[in-house]
């Protein structure tokens, strides 16, 4: 799978987990430079407290454009520090 934004690869892994219907990727899979730290947090239920980043590329900014769970609950383990991606972000193969 892919992650692609502004005509840019993302993220990229065979190894994706599908939860509620979002890919994460593996942190390995994600090109950290496009990475920035967001301020914002949201809870789930039943995963736990989201961190998000925001996507820059070529200067332009997606904001809070990808999240992550750095310590999930139990039910959601599997995806500990995985990416996932939404606002504009293409998910493909």
């Amino acid at each position: 799978m892919k992650a692609i934004w502004n005509n840019t690869i993302i993220a990229e892994s065979k190894d994706t987990v599908i939860v509620e219907n979002n890919h994460y990727f593996p942190p390995a899979s994600v090109k950290e430079e496009f990475l920035r730290t967001s301020d914002k947090h949201t809870t789930c239920p039943w995963k736990g407290q989201a961190a998000y980043y925001d996507l820059e590329v070529d200067g332009r900014i997606n904001k809070d454009a990808a999240w992550y769970y750095p310590a999930p609950k139990e039910a959601a383990a599997n995806i500990k520090d995985h990416i996932a991606f939404w606002k504009g972000v293409t998910i493909t193969l």
